[in-house]
């Protein structure tokens, strides 16, 4: 398989979509290490493997370079990164105070940023690469979750920044997800029918599976994109139908 002897390390990877990214590669044949906070309720396993787990608060510098120190004391070597734990709640920015939308901030940008540089010199000697999960609401108006927007606008230039610092030795690229289906999808989105009239909007038609995201991370981390870096690539389903195609009535039929 494409990554036999590489070693991954997927922050959040314990479930949803970070359990998805740490499927794929397990399928790819790389060694997989995942953390988070809390262990998960079930192993991440793929093709009849397993990822190991470390319980770590990303937002604890001290944590997250033990978690890596053992990560290479256990494999000799770290040759990706994803970043991809995150998240936030529904909440306007006038509802919430300074200080927790400044944890959405910690947590969004920060984590992944000091992760990274505490993985740099690993990545640096096995010539890997960091994947950061992106989001659309990085790129449009982010209403309910505007600093987690704002946290996912700035991840995306720091991976931009990092690939130019950072070349040749380590490539650094960035996934930008839409919306994807996960445990939590009926909070975001509601019962059933809210899902479908959601994955409606999507030109594709659907949500994304995790697995979708997971084989992009896998292509990114691959030799096949060995010339790729600071690159963002979209994995969206084609974006969100323009509502003004619906509110329009000049094309209508009749």
């Amino acid at each position: 398989m494409e990554l036999d002897g590489r070693v991954v390390a997927v922050t959040g990877g314990t479930r949803g979509v970070g359990a998805g990214i740490a499927r794929s590669f397990l399928a790819a044949g790389a060694e997989v290490v995942v953390c988070a906070r809390r262990p998960p309720d079930t192993p991440v396993r793929a093709a009849g493997r397993e990822a190991a787990h470390s319980t770590v608060d990303l937002r604890d510098p001290g944590a997250v370079e033990e978690f890596l120190t053992a990560v290479a004391h256990r494999h000799g070597r770290l040759d990706c990164l994803v970043n991809n734990a995150g998240g936030t709640p529904y909440r306007p920015l006038a509802q919430g105070g300074p200080q927790r939308h400044a944890r959405v901030v910690e947590l969004n940008l920060l984590a992944p940023m000091t992760a990274s540089l505490l993985a740099y010199p690993l990545l640096r000697e096995a010539r890997g690469s960091v994947v950061m999960i992106g989001s659309v609401s990085g790129a449009r108006p982010s209403p309910g979750t505007a600093a987690y927007g704002a946290a996912k606008a700035g991840l995306e230039s720091l991976a931009r920044s990092l690939a130019v610092e950072w070349a040749p030795e380590v490539r650094v690229n960035t996934l930008v997800l839409g919306m994807v289906r996960t445990e939590l999808s009926p909070l975001h989105y509601g019962d059933g029918a809210g899902i479908a009239a959601v994955e409606a909007t999507v030109p594709l038609g659907r949500l994304a599976e995790p697995s979708d995201v997971g084989e992009a991370a896998v292509f990114l981390a691959s030799a096949r994109a060995g010339y790729v870096s600071g690159a963002s690539l979209l994995v969206h389903g084609g974006g969100e139908r323009p509502a003004f195609l619906d509110a329009a009535t000049a094309n209508r039929e009749s």
